[in-house]
C-alpha cells in the first residue's frame, strides 16, 4: 500500500516544478515592454537551456477545516526529465526522492520508507507533459496577468494560471516574479476543499551538473519499507 502523502504532495510537486521551470527565465531590461505571449516565449527559450536546478524552500500549507498551518523548510532539486528531490530539514528531517521510475519517501522519525511508481505520483497528462518539457503551456493552462497592472504590492510581476483540465483539484493558482531578477518568488494556490499552499522560493542557482545517481534513494539498514 501507498502513503497518503503521495497524493498529498502530488499539487505541490507539480506547483513547484511549473514554477521553478518559470524560475529560469531572465527577462532583458525592456520586459516591461514585453506582452504575456512574448514572455511565455521568453520562459520556453530560457527553461529549454537549464539542465537542472537548485533553490531553497518555504512550504506554508494552512488546513481550512481546522484553520492550522503548517511550516516546513528545506532544498529542493530538480532534474530533466522528471527528476526532483525535496530535502526537508525544518521543523524536522524527511526527504522526497522522485526519479522516471520510482518515488521514495523517508520519515527518520517513524524509521520507514515509502515505495510508489512514479507514474503514480507524476499521474495526469499535463504534469506528465510539463516535466518532459515545458508541456505546451498555452495547450494546458489559460495564462493571463492576474490584474490590469500585471504587478503585485512589492511591484513583482503577477502572473494567473488556470488548467483547462481539473488534474489537480484547483481553478487557479498565482505565481510571482520577482521585479529585479525575474526568478520566482513564490506562488499559491487553494485546492477544492479550501485549504491553501504557498511556496516561496531563494538562492535559485542552475546548471549545477547534478548526477542522476542523486534522484535514487538507497534505503538505511532496518527501515521499515512499504509499497
Amino acid at each position: 500500500m501507498g502513503s497518503p502523502v503521495f497524493d498529498t504532495d502530488r499539487l505541490i510537486i507539480f506547483m513547484a516544478a511549473l514554477a521553478l521551470g518559470i524560475a529560469l527565465v531572465i527577462f532583458p531590461q525592456t520586459v516591461m515592454a514585453l506582452s504575456l505571449a512574448e514572455v511565455i516565449a521568453a520562459a520556453q527559450k530560457v527553461y529549454d537551456q537549464a539542465d537542472d536546478l537548485k533553490a531553497d524552500f518555504i512550504q506554508e500549507a494552512t488546513i481550512k477545516s481546522v484553520n492550522k498551518t503548517n511550516r516546513e523548510e528545506g532544498v529542493f532539486y530538480y532534474k530533466k526529465p522528471r527528476r526532483m528531490v525535496w530535502a526537508y530539514t525544518l521543523p524536522k528531517d524527511k526527504k522526497l526522492v522522485i526519479n522516471p521510475q520510482t518515488a521514495w519517501l523517508y520519515n527518520p522519525d517513524d524509521n520507514v520508507v515509502y515505495i510508489q511508481n512514479a507514474a503514480k505520483v507524476f499521474r495526469g497528462e499535463v504534469i506528465m507533459n510539463f516535466l518532459s518539457g515545458w508541456g505546451k503551456l498555452r495547450d494546458d493552462f489559460t495564462i493571463s496577468f492576474a490584474d490590469a497592472s500585471g504587478i503585485d504590492r512589492e511591484g513583482n510581476f503577477l502572473l494567473l494560471f488556470a488548467p483547462k483540465k481539473q488534474d489537480f483539484g484547483i481553478d487557479k493558482f498565482f505565481l510571482v516574479l520577482n521585479k529585479d531578477s525575474f526568478q520566482i518568488s513564490r506562488l499559491s494556490f487553494t485546492d477544492s476543499y479550501g485549504n491553501e499552499t504557498r511556496l516561496s522560493f531563494r538562492n535559485i542557482r542552475t546548471n549545477n551538473h547534478l548526477a542522476d545517481k542523486f534522484f535514487t534513494f538507497i534505503p538505511p539498514a532496518g527501515v521499515e519499507i512499504q509499497k
